[in-house]
């Protein structure tokens, strides 16, 4: 896939990575992927008081593993703990769509300013290498396809406005101060450990507890599905390369696939004749639904020979196999809708 063994330093050791968001879904699996590399990562929680780290609750113990709980919003906890680094992955954001139209003020403080804090930081503590991850949901509904990094910008959501600011502010930094950053736009990506609020988990999770009726949004939309591990591998391949500083890059499959027909996919994996009906309160804000997305991956195999590994199929096998595991399926509430 594109992807070295290990990420070195210039003396071929091991690095010294901070991950931000890494007790969420895609954090803990590139936190996991590090590991295996052999670097030493310090692993961000969102500070709670049950001192429960997330999916990195799910990670074994391992001696280069370092996991730290706090607050990207606190701009002296985020100097803090970029000392001694090498790399940042930031991954810490507020990304449900839904909620974003609840809360939007709180998305500002965590995408924006947290973004400005970790760069800041990373400036501060030796201009240290910055990874900020993005989202697809920057670019809207598709005005041509495949959507390169050339695409318009179209805030369609608070959550969407909330990521094209922080992926703003970091560019800032490179283009004032110099500081190596990336912003890497990784589109829709799925697999085990992702959270019930979004498209795949919800289905495969009431399948799963025998629902035989599902009250869905819209299914007319298109996405550009990525496996999870193909996503971080994507990751690993941008930090891997100099070439990608001060650039914006898409991480994608260049593959669009209907709601309806990735619904039907995961239907016929699970050997279910599950029904599914539309419901009002799933259904997006007209103007802010994205109708299509179909992600141009061009720039980021140019750049680092990345392709992706996982066809949209062998993705939701193994997504599917997770979530059906019942060790993993009791710990979401597959009845309750979540925004």
């Amino acid at each position: 896939m594109g992807v070295t063994e290990h990420l070195y330093l210039t003396d071929k050791t091991a690095m010294r990575i901070l991950v931000t968001g890494a007790d969420g879904f895609i954090g803990s699996h590139l936190t996991e992927m590090l590991l295996k590399q052999g670097n030493q990562v310090r692993a961000l929680s969102y500070y709670n008081s049950f001192n429960y780290w997330g999916w990195l609750e799910d990670i074994p113990a391992n001696s280069n593993l370092e996991v730290v709980s706090g607050d990207i919003r606190d701009p002296h906890f985020c100097k803090e703990i970029t000392k001694n680094i090498d790399l940042i992955f930031h991954l810490a954001a507020l990304i449900a769509i839904p909620y974003s139209y609840v809360a939007p003020d709180s998305y500002v403080d965590t995408n924006v300013k947290g973004t400005l804090n970790i760069c800041q930081a990373a400036k501060e503590n030796g201009n240290i290498r910055v990874i900020h991850t993005s989202t697809s949901e920057v670019y809207g509904t598709a005005q041509y396809v495949p959507i390169d990094e050339k695409h318009p910008k179209q805030p369609q959501s608070p959550y969407s406005a909330s990521k094209i600011g922080a992926d703003a502010m970091a560019m800032s930094f490179f283009n004032a101060f110099n500081l190596p950053v990336t912003v890497a736009r990784p589109f829709n990506t799925y697999g085990p450990r992702q959270s019930a609020r979004a498209i795949i988990p919800t289905i495969i999770t009431q399948i799963a507890n025998g629902i035989k009726e599902i009250k869905l949004g819209d299914l007319t939309p298109t996405r550009d599905f990525n496996f999870v591990k193909d996503t971080c591998a994507g990751f690993i391949a941008i930090a891997q390369n100099d070439s990608t500083i001060g650039k914006e890059v898409n991480i994608a499959s260049n593959f669009e696939i209907s709601m309806k027909d990735t619904l039907d996919l995961i239907k016929q994996i699970m050997n279910s004749n599950v029904k599914f009906i539309t419901e009002n309160q799933r259904v997006r804000p007209e103007k802010s639904e994205v109708f299509r997305l179909w992600g141009d991956n061009t720039l980021i195999k140019e750049l680092t020979g990345f392709t992706p590994g996982y066809t949209i199929q062998q993705g939701l096998i193994e997504t599917c196999s997770w979530f059906s595991n019942p060790d993993n399926l009791k710990k979401y509430k597959a009845t309750i809708y979540n925004l």
